[in-house]
């Protein structure tokens, strides 16, 4: 089968590197890809929601089966435009897409479908947003409404913060279009958990569970970001938590979504907040978690493409996913000056260095005078895997170690969390 991969991140290196290891793929192809992918599969110059151009790309080579990695792309209508021109594509539709799209249509569907989630209340204008700051109890939750690379969050204890905060988004429009719209919300207490799982529409199956770190410094310190290192499984997620997740979270989603006309078929990502035992939703995601892709891409074991295919078929429940490794840790390498500005073009030093049960999956790479350089905020996951998380985490950053380029660094604590209840 011919297969291509939408997005040029880690994510999409990670899935690229899951499916190239399918003895049905023939062919794979990544658009745009990165440096990463290129000796696994051909890169294509199309950036990722250029939807015209993939799909006359995907015509033209006769594409069997299509994976979207980034939300970008689903949001803008990627699955109806292939599905339309009768081409095999796996991710969910515009309309259900929203998901991610509008944190307010999320917190809509939370509420249809009864599902636990914070309190909360929507503004359209900065005055109101800021009236409402001299009521509310802190701390409290600031997010805009569409599509911010994970950066247009913030939790907050302090009122001027959170003020600043909705004049840079709504005001000064930091993140364009997509903080037309602000959510504040109660702060929830608790340890998060990623949990994703493979939909059909109707039916669905989980993935192991993972946890991301999105503070970009130690101890969770500084501005959120899209993610500084992940680990899987969390241990937080108990077999009682994760039957309470897909019984109270998963399932009665999937229902409402039918409901509303727009059943969901993809990768659906359901930030949790665990509370005294509770799951809680803080966000619903439409694809992949980066950087959760790469330790759960690392621990697949078996044919992916067979269960993307059963999902897109209306049939994921005839697949179980099995895992290799007990865990896997993935720590990201950064560019000085992330979430904010930040020099490219650094020469990457160690890249083919090769050390036991690690991949180092790029995101943020590209090739130029035949040098692999920076190229973006997050620039690599170190992905290692042992019979423990502390194994794993030792093993990620011992190779973590020998990768040098200027300004870089990476948080020293990833799967702390995990370590410490150990």
């Amino acid at each position: 089968m011919k297969v291509l991969i939408i997005g040029g991140g880690g994510r999409e290196h990670a899935i690229a590197w899951r499916l190239g290891q399918s003895p049905r793929v023939t062919k794979l192809f990544c658009a745009p890809g990165n440096p990463g992918t290129a000796p696994i599969a051909d890169n294509v110059a199309l950036a990722a929601d250029d939807l015209a151009g993939l799909l006359a790309f995907a015509q033209k080579e006769r594409i069997d089966f299509t994976v979207v990695g980034p939300e970008a792309p689903l949001v803008k209508g990627v699955v109806d435009l292939f599905s339309k021109n009768g081409l095999k594509i796996f991710g969910p539709s515009q309309s259900a897409a929203r998901l991610e799209g509008s944190k307010v249509f999320m917190k809509e569907m939370l509420v249809k479908a009864g599902i636990p989630t914070a309190h909360y209340k929507t503004f359209a204008d900065p005055a109101s947003a800021i009236s409402h700051l001299d009521t509310a109890e802190f701390p409290l939750v600031i997010k805009a409404d569409g599509l911010a690379a994970g950066k247009g969050v913030l939790v907050t204890n302090d009122k001027v913060e959170a003020q600043e905060f909705i004049n840079a988004t709504m005001g000064q429009k930091v993140f364009g279009a997509s903080g037309d719209t602000i959510i504040i919300e109660q702060f929830l207490p608790g340890e998060e958990a990623s949990y994703i799982v493979v939909a059909d529409g109707k039916n669905f199956v989980p993935l192991a569970s993972a946890q991301d770190h999105k503070r970009v410094f130690d101890g969770d310190k500084g501005p959120n970001t899209g993610g500084m290192g992940a680990y899987s499984p969390a241990p937080v997620v108990t077999k009682e938590v994760d039957e309470k997740i897909r019984r109270k979270v998963v399932a009665p989603l999937l229902k409402a979504m039918g409901q509303e006309g727009c059943p969901f078929t993809g990768f659906l990502y359901a930030g949790i907040m665990v509370s005294n035992g509770e799951p809680y939703v803080l966000e619903f995601n439409v694809r992949l978690g980066d950087p959760e892709a790469q330790p759960l891409m690392f621990r697949y074991h078996g044919d992916l493409l067979t269960l993307l295919e059963a999902a897109v078929a209306g049939n994921v429940a005839a697949v179980t996913p099995a895992w290799r490794n007990d865990a896997a840790v993935c720590v990201v390498i950064a560019s000085g000056g992330y979430p904010g500005d930040f020099a490219k073009g650094f020469p990457i030093e160690g890249l083919d260095a090769e050390a036991e049960n690690v991949v180092v999956f790029h995101a943020g790479t590209k090739r130029e005078g035949g040098k692999t350089v920076t190229a973006g905020g997050r620039v690599l996951g170190v992905t290692a895997g042992g019979a423990t998380i502390e194994e794993a985490t030792k093993r990620a950053y011992a190779r973590a170690a020998t990768i040098k380029f200027e300004k870089m660094f990476y948080r020293k604590d990833i799967a702390h969390r995990a370590i410490n209840r150990q």
